[in-house]
């Protein structure tokens, strides 16, 4: 974050209930630490396809945001765990939501992902929704994806099946637990509305 007093950046935030701290020079800078909500679960599972019907579905009241909009070279290394990409995503959801509003996040995202970061105490809360569906399906879906998206591959559909056995397996157990939302069968704008609903319920909270 860019200090309004010295221009100073920090690495590292530092807020104090309702209000930014800059380190360097002391300033306080009033800040709203909203809630964001993430939409996660391996690929084909229907994150992308949700998130298209969620603006209509929830008007003013959040931000509805696409996370591979800024799935790009230089935000793409694995040697970090893709912090820089982690990184960007939290910064620029923090000062969106100085508009007064939310946002909801689609894209694959684990707990510890963001919750071990230095940005997590920008933001009141992060809730979890983790889309999930049976292995076959999910095989059959990422398959028939167009060439270009690299889905032909075995092995990466292997280790998205990996991915969708652990978030099943532990999305109890992380820290906040993720709640689960299986797409098998269900229909794309009962999906959707499932989303809305569960966003809307922790809106009002």
């Amino acid at each position: 974050m860019i200090c309004a007093a010295c221009g100073e950046w920090a690495d590292a935030p530092t807020v104090d209930g309702d209000v930014l701290l800059c380190r360097g020079c002391g300033h306080r800078e009033p800040f709203h630490r909203l809630p964001v909500f993430a939409l996660t679960g391996p690929s084909g599972t229907g994150k992308s396809t949700v998130c298209k019907r969620l603006g209509a579905l929830l008007g003013d009241d959040v931000l509805v945001l696409e996370q591979d909009v800024l799935w790009i070279g230089a935000l793409r290394d694995p040697a970090d765990d893709f912090g820089s990409f982690r990184q960007t995503w939290l910064r620029m959801i923090a000062m969106l939501n100085q508009s007064g509003r939310p946002s909801v996040l689609c894209g694959t995202v684990a707990p510890p992902q963001f919750e071990s970061r230095p940005e997590r105490l920008l933001f009141s809360e992060i809730h979890y929704l983790a889309l999930v569906a049976d292995d076959d399906v999910l095989r059959a879906r990422l398959s028939a994806r167009p060439a270009w998206r690299g889905w032909q591959d075995e092995a990466r559909i292997a280790d998205m099946l990996r991915f969708n056995a652990w978030v099943k397996a532990n999305a109890a157990t992380t820290d906040p637990p993720m709640e689960l939302l299986d797409t098998t069968h269900a229909p794309v704008a009962e999906t959707a509305a499932a989303v809305a609903a569960w966003v809307r319920a922790r809106l009002r909270v």
